[in-house]
């Protein structure tokens, strides 16, 4: 049925490191993001096929050509994320957005999902962005294509690479308001709380009974100090 699954799940390891500056120069390949993605990540599996289709969807739904190399694109996009799995890495490595650059946004919701915010709009607090899903009727569609591979990552990686967009992608337009500290670049005054003395920045105090507090100190630890 698929004589030819064999080499299209070929590896993708012989990627080299000196490569990567080449395949930033240019606008990228499903294949260039996926031997990207194998040596970023330290393996090639089916989510990191979802992450690199989910975000290059994205991508193209806001007209955002090259986010990596040209500043202007740089520029216009924050990325928020649903899971901490293997996509996100993906969705980072296509978008060019960071943690550290204030691009990335994380919301631990365990969704296989990402939105896309276009910061190039003149009213930029209330960004214009699509969100991505991955449909979960997906997983039976690629047991459907490729019914003689056993392993279910091995039939995704495959499947995910060749369906279309709307048997794998549920796509919404949506307003995601950004107040300033969400911003990258925000420069903002860094607070001191006043139990621990240590800095917080981005707003990200708590004030009780007129005291700067962080989170930890106000009662929302997320570690217990032994």
């Amino acid at each position: 049925m698929h004589s030819d699954a064999a080499s299209k799940n070929r590896s993708f390891a012989s990627l080299r490191m000196t490569d990567f500056k080449t395949l930033q120069d240019r606008m990228l390949s499903l294949d260039d993001y996926l031997r990207e993605a194998e040596v970023t990540h330290g393996h090639l599996c089916a989510g990191q096929v979802l992450g690199v289709r989910l975000a290059m969807l994205g991508l193209e739904k806001l007209g955002i050509k090259d986010p990596r190399g040209n500043k202007e694109d740089r520029k216009r996009l924050v990325t928020f994320v649903e899971i901490d799995r293997c996509a996100t890495d993906a969705i980072s490595l296509v978008t060019g957005c960071r943690l550290g650059k204030r691009a990335l946004k994380f919301r631990d919701w365990g969704k296989m999902a990402a939105t896309f915010v276009d910061l190039g709009i003149k009213d930029v607090s209330t960004g214009k962005a699509i969100r991505i899903a991955a449909k979960e009727s997906s997983k039976a569609l690629a047991r459907s294509m490729y019914p003689e591979i056993e392993s279910r990552n091995q039939q995704q990686m495959l499947a995910y690479r060749e369906m279309a967009e709307n048997d794998l992608f549920t796509a919404q337009w949506v307003k995601v308001e950004l107040p300033p500290e969400e911003f990258p670049g925000y420069k903002g005054e860094r607070m001191v709380c006043a139990k621990c003395g240590e800095g917080i920045n981005f707003r990200r105090e708590v004030v009780r009974d007129g005291r700067v507090l962080c989170r930890a100190c106000a009662g929302e630890p997320y570690y217990e100090i032994l």
